[in-house]
């Protein structure tokens, strides 16, 4: 007969539910269920399919724009240094936004149903969650993106082939174009990712992202001083106008040299999301 200070009985977590419930999962584990939680959503599947629309829509409109501008002689010269790839990619900038509010869905979400304390339960170290729905982000706007970049050459391709201006697939022009807007895309998806992981708001994380993506750059642009034009140089917008383009032409906002347009896109990604992985690691869910 066992007493009150006999020893307990050994348990293994196959046998004892507390035990296995202690086992921390894989990062694949962690990285399958975040996969499954994105997609599971309907408010992804709207922001995909607004991100894919609008992008080819500008383009649209941008490759439909051109016989306007024939019309005027000192515009049509400009055509002949245009590269076609640059007028479907004319909607990425408006595609930034977009796949930043699903960047910032991805964690505010969860903050807002509280299953956050679930996810942060089963992954206690929490710093793998924010890993893998960054891994899951840069998937889905990469996939997004080369969708995008298809629908926007089909539907331009009658109205640039009149003016010679369809982008060659072995054009080294072409690839630099699409390669620069899903670089920028990822950028922007990252960042608002870092920035909704810090404000915990969807709102708010919104309203942060849309402003540093399209606001400022629309507003400080009246200002007319060195300064602020130099400040303007190094938002995400007018930063990522040098990977847009082919270099044929000079396109305005195009300030920063590539190489610098690339280290202040990788910026925008990296410091929030250090950000906030710090902070996920000191802060309560």
């Amino acid at each position: 007969m066992s007493t009150l200070t006999d020893d307990p009985p050994m348990t293994s977590p196959a046998t004892n539910p507390l035990a296995a419930a202690q086992v921390h999962p894989t990062f694949a584990g962690v990285l399958r269920g975040e996969w499954i939680k994105l997609l599971s959503l309907r408010s992804t599947w709207w922001a995909l399919a607004s991100t894919a629309a609008v992008i080819t829509l500008v383009a649209l409109a941008s490759a439909m724009s051109l016989s306007a501008t024939t019309d005027d002689p000192a515009l049509a010269q400009g055509i002949e240094q245009m590269h076609g790839a640059e007028v479907i990619a004319g909607g990425f900038h408006f595609g930034m936004l977009t796949i930043a509010v699903l960047g910032a869905l991805l964690i505010t979400g969860e903050y807002a149903t509280g299953t956050i304390r679930s996810t942060f339960a089963a992954v206690p170290s929490r710093i793998p969650v924010l890993g893998a729905k960054a891994l899951v982000l840069i998937v889905l706007t990469a996939a997004v993106t080369l969708v995008s970049a298809t629908l926007s050459y089909v539907v331009t391709m009658l109205q640039l082939s009149q003016y010679d201006l369809v982008p060659a697939l072995d054009d080294p022009g072409t690839w630099r174009v699409v390669g620069g807007t899903l670089y920028s895309l990822i950028a922007a998806a990252l960042f608002s990712l870092g920035i909704g992981t810090l404000l915990r708001s969807t709102a708010a994380s919104v309203t942060v992202a849309l402003t540093v993506l399209l606001l400022l750059p629309g507003t400080l642009s009246f200002i007319r001083l060195d300064w602020v034009e130099t400040i303007v140089s190094y938002l995400p917008l007018p930063a990522s106008s040098a990977l847009l383009t082919t270099g044929a032409a000079e396109t305005q906002g195009a300030y920063l040299s590539t190489q610098a347009s690339l280290i202040v896109m990788a910026a925008y990604a990296i410091v929030p999301l250090a950000a906030a992985a710090v902070t996920l690691h000191r802060r309560d869910a």
